[in-house]
């Protein structure tokens, strides 16, 4: 649960549900199904922390889609190691 406003995905304009839209449509095929699926179709929390600025919805979002494309050299276990060790790296628990 986020702790600062949101707008639901159920009362966004066109120009919200644009930015959600488009950075879900960069993401690999993998990643259309969400590990941890949220009720009615809303976007997972850190996504709707950023939807009072679609733009910055978008382009934060955006980043990991294009990021993690299959045109890229890199294999997807190899996106998921350097990720783990960001990760490990920043300390975060994620």
């Amino acid at each position: 649960m986020t702790w600062i406003t949101t707008v639901p995905l159920a009362d966004a304009d066109a120009t919200l549900r644009r930015a959600i839209e488009s950075q879900r449509a960069l993401y690999p095929a993998e990643y259309a199904t969400p590990v941890h699926p949220v009720a009615g179709g809303e976007t997972s929390e850190i996504v709707a922390s950023h939807s009072l600025i679609p733009d910055a919805l978008y382009h934060a979002f955006a980043t990991f889609g294009v990021l993690m494309s299959p045109d890229l050299p890199l294999s997807r276990r190899q996106h998921e190691m350097i990720t783990t060790m960001v990760s490990e790296t920043n300390r975060c628990k994620y």
